[in-house]
């Protein structure tokens, strides 16, 4: 088996990663189909209507993420996850039963959105964690950027599908279709061999302990610069849906088919930097900048495309951006944090990524009806290169480096540390050492 699909050599994982890309495939569907709805059926045109649902969906995270964190650090995680999905499966099957009767109202999905914004909140860090716990810590980088790669590749798959089934039978089988198949995920977590879990230590029960990972955050400036660099791109760069849709609606004047098709474009690129992600060892915090930097490019390029099939082919190139960026901050983070604390410090950063997107997307939607689709995309574009440059200066500065781009040698970026380690590198590799020793353990236990 390739470097690149390592992690599938382990049962539990292949049971996941199978189940996930089914369940990635109706989600997409649902999130074309949710936007497409609002976009035309429940208002005329309304980014602001659209931004709305998008806040509404992501606000939990900004409220609950940190007490989500706690409940992925002390409780076992595949029950929590099984009750997750079911529920997230719920929601949908009464979206598309409101559609179908032809009863629903704008309100419905407002509410909706929050309350599947609640259940993805409690699942996301659970979610996020739970791969350590199916591989060994040596693959966790490769099985982070699977999990990845099947995201986007139900990507090249859900728009698309979405977008035909709209057109052909209506809105309202996108929203069944997704609620069932939350049942493979759950599925293949009832069948998982618990025997050959990578149990994480569990946190014990403890007044502050969302307190001790603001803490452990707060001294390491690694994770800092991670944070605040994807907190700023969230808000005003990663609302694709949002995006993509005033554009093929409003600028080029396309449908339902025509958007969906933007969305399995865009994945493309994205499945192709998960791949590349899952061949990678150590993502480090210059992968993350450097990525941040070509996904303003490609973006400001997008959006000056003067025609649709110019904008959909220039989805690939910021698809490949993006998702090198959100896997190298993902894997940095989940590598270089300490497994007793993983769950919250995840959630913390699933705070502050998901939980950019309610004040992003108004904002966002509101700077499309104003100015035009285009503008709505160049915002996130700008934001993204300041944060960017501005991250970079910091570090050189802050961590005493020396950058040096070498044209006719490899590796062509030169990093160098010009006095003693960081206390963020001394404390990857300490962590590095107990993942190690965690996975000797098991090993040992288990012949």
């Amino acid at each position: 088996m390739s470097a690149t699909f390592s992690s599938l050599r382990y049962v539990n994982y292949r049971l996941w990663f199978g189940a996930a890309l089914v369940a990635n495939v109706g989600t997409w569907m649902q999130r074309v189909g949710q936007d497409w709805i609002v976009l035309t059926d429940l208002t005329h045109n309304s980014g602001t209507a659209v931004g709305t649902v998008t806040a509404l969906q992501f606000l939990p995270f900004l409220l609950l993420s940190p007490y989500a964190g706690v409940l992925a650090d002390r409780l076992p995680r595949r029950r929590l996850l099984m009750a997750t999905q079911g529920a997230m499966g719920v929601l949908a099957l009464v979206l598309g039963t409101l559609v179908l009767t032809g009863v629903v109202e704008l309100w419905h999905v407002y509410v909706l959105a929050l309350l599947l914004g609640v259940v993805s909140a409690l699942d996301a860090p659970v979610r996020q964690t739970f791969v350590a716990e199916m591989v060994p810590a040596s693959k966790l980088s490769n099985a982070v950027g699977l999990n990845s790669a099947s995201f986007n590749a139900a990507r090249l798959i859900g728009p698309g599908a979405a977008g035909l089934l709209i057109a052909a039978v209506g809105s309202g089988w996108v929203f069944m279709i997704n609620g069932i198949t939350f049942a493979a995920t759950i599925a293949a977590l009832a069948c998982m061999r618990v025997r050959e879990l990578r149990m994480l230590p569990a946190a014990p029960r403890a007044k502050g302990q969302i307190r001790e990972a603001v803490r452990y955050v707060r001294g390491r400036s690694d994770i800092v610069v991670i944070m605040v660099v994807m907190a700023v791109v969230s808000t005003f760069g990663l609302n694709f849906q949002l995006t993509s849709a005033m554009m093929a609606r409003v600028e080029f004047g396309k449908g339902a088919g025509e958007y969906g098709v933007l969305g399995s474009v865009l994945a493309i690129g994205s499945l192709t930097g998960a791949l590349l992600a899952a061949r990678r060892d150590r993502p480090r915090v210059r992968l993350v900048l450097g990525a941040g930097f070509a996904f303003a490019i490609a973006t400001a390029v997008n959006a000056l495309m003067p025609t649709y099939l110019g904008y959909m082919l220039m989805c690939i190139p910021v698809g490949l951006a993006s998702l090198t960026m959100m896997t190298a901050a993902n894997a940095t983070l989940q590598m270089s944090t300490d497994p007793a604390m993983r769950g919250r410090v995840m959630a913390l950063y699933m705070m502050v990524f998901q939980g950019a997107t309610p004040i992003g997307s108004p904002i966002v939607g509101w700077v499309g009806e104003a100015f035009g689709p285009r503008w709505s995309i160049l915002v996130g574009s700008v934001a993204t290169f300041v944060v960017c440059a501005a991250a970079t200066v910091w570090a050189i500065r802050s961590w005493h480096l020396r950058v040096r781009y070498r044209v006719r040698q490899r590796p062509h970026l030169e990093v160098v540390y010009l006095d003693k380690p960081s206390v963020a590198a001394v404390a990857r590799e300490e962590v590095r050492d107990e993942l190690a020793s965690t996975d000797a353990q098991h090993a040992k236990s288990s012949a």
